[in-house]
């Protein structure tokens, strides 16, 4: 099982940035890497358990579960049916407050390849493209958030205890 992440500072209060990343409305405006995203089974929002379908730029499809709903702190999904080439796939972001107004934002996927034997080969590729790719997200989430209206469109939430 390989393991990879990036991390950013932004200059984002930890609620709204997660409320942020968690709207997929609005994910939908910052996020490169996605094409498409849609609950599964009337689920109305994110919960553990809950199945997301989601589509990337590059036209590959998966669906993951969340395995971790921890607002405004931890999310994290696994793969329950994607591309061929992954045995296994799972993703989390992990905030954390760095004063009341910034915030360190941390992602990483845990993967592993099929066919396993060609895994020696294939994880270095996939290791580079997955980072450019999560460091693209990560710079346009923080581009999104430090300098434009994005954080104030966000729907009103009651406010957590």
């Amino acid at each position: 099982m390989s393991t990879i992440q990036t991390s950013v500072e932004i200059e984002a209060p930890i609620a709204p940035l997660f409320d942020l990343m968690q709207d997929y409305g609005l994910r939908l405006e910052w996020d490169p890497f996605l094409r498409s995203m849609r609950f599964q089974d009337g689920a109305p929002e994110a919960a553990v358990g809950v199945r997301v379908w989601v589509r990337a730029h590059n036209g590959l499809s998966m669906e993951v579960e969340y395995i971790t709903l921890r607002p405004p702190e931890q999310v994290a999904v696994n793969m329950v049916r994607g591309p061929a080439i992954f045995r296994q796939f799972s993703g989390a972001w992990v905030l954390k407050p760095v004063t009341e107004t910034r915030t360190r934002v941390t992602f990483r996927y845990h993967f592993a390849l099929r066919p396993e034997i060609l895994s020696p080969l294939l994880d270095p590729v996939a290791r580079w493209v997955m980072t450019r790719d999560m460091e693209q997200r990560m710079a346009a989430l923080k581009k999104s958030a430090e300098t434009t209206d994005i954080l104030r469109r966000l729907p009103e939430r009651p406010s957590r205890s």
